[in-house]
């Protein structure tokens, strides 16, 4: 088989994904590039996707530790090549998968940070609330820690995503699943007032987002970002980026009892391992609670 029928293959998997599973451009090109590479590797080794061998996938992983690549990488390009000979077999393309016996790299796990409460407090009282400007970041910022939002399902949320009477929001997520998250009072209030303070005067005719800039445009994930460090530097706090309020958002309600399944809905997770993770920060947590207050400490 040729390059071209390989890269056939591979633009058919990534058509698969992005039809079936309605994958976003921004990790349907993290795909294509992954399995370009591979395609590349076993090209120079005289191969094709279609007659690739085990050997084959092992070198592959070979020369990506060779060139320094992380193993959490190692770890994501294996995943995609895995990903694409499922689908071979499926399709009966190919009659065994290389991957099958393959060790996925092991990497540690690292630990998301998370702000305490006195910080998220300090954090969410930053915006000046007398300034338009103010009420509409007190808005995004309460909503975001509120909902454990992604910056992305932040700035993409309209005006009938939230539901203020019922408390929710709905969010569209990864894959533009959609889901359901409860949305408290604090965040509810704030963005009432700023929809009928700031959002009514900014807003240009027929834009939908509900957080808007003073150009009356949807706000950027870039424009957040720098709200979000701006509001860090004014609360005295360690400098942050918004996902560390979605981490914040899991563990302290973790930390508070809440079931694992029920933040696994809240967050989007598709996997309940990767909410997991926040286990292990509630359980320092317990721990150095444990340390501080119990005699035998």
């Amino acid at each position: 088989m040729s390059d071209a029928e390989s890269d056939l293959l591979v633009d058919g998997y990534l058509a698969h994904l992005r039809v079936e599973r309605g994958l976003g451009r921004a990790t349907l090109e993290a795909y294509g590039s992954d399995l370009t590479r591979f395609g590349a590797h076993v090209a120079s080794e005289e191969a094709s996707v279609a007659s690739a061998t085990p050997e084959h996938v092992s070198s592959f992983l070979v020369r990506l530790s060779k060139q320094g690549l992380a193993a959490r990488s190692q770890a994501r390009m294996l995943s995609a090549v895995r990903g694409l000979y499922r689908w071979l077999l499926r399709e009966q393309v190919v009659a065994r998968d290389p991957t099958e016996l393959a060790p996925t790299p092991s990497r540690a796990k690292k630990l998301p940070v998370v702000l305490s409460h006195e910080e998220i407090r300090a954090l969410l009282s930053a915006p000046d609330e007398a300034s338009p400007l103010g009420i509409r970041d007190a808005a995004m910022l309460h909503t975001m820690y509120a909902a454990g939002l992604r910056v992305s399902e932040l700035v993409k949320l309209e005006l009938g995503s939230v539901q203020l009477d019922e408390g929710y929001l709905t969010a569209h997520g990864k894959g533009n699943k959609r889901r359901l998250v409860p949305l408290g009072m604090p965040a509810r209030e704030r963005i009432v007032r700023y929809r009928s303070e700031v959002r009514e005067r900014w807003a240009l005719d027929g834009e939908r987002a509900l957080f808007v800039t003073e150009r009356g445009r949807s706000m950027t994930r870039q424009n957040f970002f720098e709200r979000v460090r701006h509001y860090a530097l004014v609360a005295g706090i360690r400098p942050i980026s918004p996902h560390k309020l979605r981490h914040s958002f899991a563990t302290h309600l973790l930390v508070g009892g809440a079931d694992l399944r029920a933040v696994q809905t809240m967050l989007g997770h598709a996997d309940i391992t990767t909410t997991e993770i926040y286990t292990h920060l509630s359980k320092d947590h317990l721990a150095s609670v444990h340390a501080k207050y119990h005699p035998r400490g």
